[in-house]
């Protein structure tokens, strides 16, 4: 790649450094809000699965046969763990529904949770850039994440909220079919692949969404590229590597 490109890359996401989130983790493990709640889905669990849910109104739906309305009215409205407790609003989704590309990070954060759409803060903007820098618009993808709540003090993710939300993004990318998954974060990384790999070794490679031919490349998320801007060339090599497996390279 030529070396103007890259400067005009790291140009373009030339953000002033964030400030580090809270990183102490709730200590209560979560429990289910209802009596009625399935168990969370097995890691390997088909994605074909049928998944029952338990809606606020007491209709058991197939989460596995959801059209879209019915699929964000559900997540809209979940209760599956103790997550709801805290939220502000579920946070669904937010793109082109028949998009080539999908994005998904790990969890909504504070902005995320007031305004209800995916990367929206200032790691938002940086992603925004970063696809701008390949020649995508936000609008052209589609963005998502592992959990559908915000975790309260913008902790991890616990495992078994990951499991809890995971037959609700299965659906999400049943439904879009996307040509390639764009895995933003070791925690999205991880999720998706069924390891705990550190993400260090995770990016660089083509990998496969398990149980689907769709290919899935995995870099770093803003928020961490915000707080080690040195890195952001190595996001650079990861958004050409996902451009050319797009492109069938």
């Amino acid at each position: 790649m030529l070396e103007q490109r890259r400067r005009h890359y790291l140009q373009v996401m030339g953000i002033e450094l964030w400030e580090r989130r809270a990183a102490k983790a709730e200590a209560a493990c979560l429990r289910a809000a209802h009596r009625q709640t399935p168990a969370p889905v097995p890691a390997n669990t088909e994605t074909n699965t049928l998944v029952r849910h338990v809606s606020t109104t007491g209709v058991s739906e197939n989460i596995a046969t959801m059209d879209w309305e019915t699929l964000e009215r559900t997540v809209l409205s979940c209760t599956r763990c103790a997550l709801h407790k805290t939220r502000t609003q579920a946070v669904f989704g937010v793109g082109n529904r028949q998009a080539q590309w999908m994005v998904i990070g790990e969890a909504p954060g504070a902005d995320e949770d007031r305004q209800g759409e995916p990367f929206v803060g200032r790691a938002g903007q940086l992603l925004n850039q970063m696809l701008k820098a390949i020649g995508l618009a936000r609008e052209e993808v589609y963005i998502t994440n592992i959990v559908k709540c915000r975790p309260p003090g913008n902790r991890d993710p616990l495992p078994e909220e990951a499991a809890t939300c995971e037959p609700y993004l299965k659906r999400q990318i049943e439904l879009v079919k996307p040509k390639i998954i764009l895995a933003v974060g070791r925690i999205a990384a991880q999720n998706l692949l069924k390891t705990d790999i550190k993400i260090g070794a995770l990016r660089g490679k083509r990998h496969v969404f398990p149980g689907t031919e769709i290919p899935l490349v995995v870099t770093y998320h803003p928020a961490y590229l915000l707080r080690s801007p040195l890195e952001k060339r190595k996001a650079w090599n990861d958004l050409q590597l996902a451009r050319r497996v797009a492109q069938g390279a």
